[in-house]
């Protein structure tokens, strides 16, 4: 434990000391993503917002979801749609950061262990976006600002933490087995269905929702609920709080150290 404490030092004293080249490299990487198309960065807004738009439709004159207490349901979908988007996009890069940019793993001067994190910078700005979007949308639904908005960094920072301890482990290993990316994307699609993003977690029985709590994403969602809607401090779910820290914490560890191990062999085989 000391040896990671020590090592996790390290890897925060360089991104405080190379803050501007993490800057740099992550608008780059978002530019490079949408460089060529007309739209250019706007596509990087379209996409998420048809997702939602359609998922809203669908459900509401669909399936006649009605809304939910006297919020309305577009509000409340968008509210668990755009933290689990950020999930799903950062966590897809991050999977293939070490592939995606091989050309920086070569060179000696380099931090590998920073191409997750720039990956994860990339699909944040995004987020913001989205996150301004959701605000808009509430003042223009007649809502006010509220006290309880000033939490919604807590939620984005555990995010960053729970993405980047698991793309440290997903990225190495996609080095050696390519197929880590599939399964990814294929636990990404069931997460989406297993999280309560469209539906409410209250038609589950209550002794049948720990289950579906134990998805880390489930905090996250609850969170920007808690937040825009139910106005309810994080602290006011000790459990869930406790327990998403504890999970975050291992697959952050975990996840360092399988980067450690394989970062030797990386060149061997890009």
């Amino acid at each position: 434990m000391y040896r990671f404490s020590k090592e996790f030092y390290r890897f925060i004293k360089h991104i405080i000391k190379n803050k501007q080249l993490l800057f740099v490299l992550i608008k780059n990487d978002f530019k490079k993503q949408y460089l060529g198309s007309y739209l250019g960065l706007v596509w990087a807004f379209i996409q998420p917002l048809t997702f939602m738009l359609v998922i809203w439709f669908v459900f509401t004159f669909g399936f006649r979801t009605a809304a939910h207490g006297d919020t309305p349901y577009f509000l409340w979908l968008t509210s668990g749609m755009i933290p689990w988007i950020f999930i799903s996009n950062a966590l897809s890069a991050g999977t293939n950061a070490i592939t995606n940019n091989s050309f920086l793993v070569k060179k000696v001067a380099f931090r590998v262990s920073i191409l997750p994190l720039i990956q994860i910078g990339s699909a944040l700005i995004i987020h913001i976006g989205l996150v301004l979007f959701l605000m808009i949308m509430f003042l223009l639904y007649g809502f006010s600002p509220s006290l309880y908005w000033v939490q919604l960094p807590y939620f984005v920072l555990c995010s960053v933490l729970l993405i980047l301890g698991i793309s440290w482990m997903t990225s190495s290993i996609r080095v050696f087995i390519k197929d880590v990316g599939n399964i990814i994307g294929v636990l990404l699609q069931i997460g989406f269905w297993a999280t309560p993003v469209f539906w409410n977690i209250n038609r589950i029985s209550p002794k049948h929702q720990w289950i579906l709590k134990m998805n880390p994403a489930y905090y996250i969602v609850q969170g920007y609920r808690d937040t825009f809607i139910n106005h309810k401090w994080f602290w006011e779910m000790p459990n869930v709080t406790i327990y998403y820290l504890g999970i975050t914490t291992l697959f952050f560890i975990v996840g360092a150290i399988v980067f450690k191990r394989l970062r030797p062999h990386f060149g061997d085989v890009l």
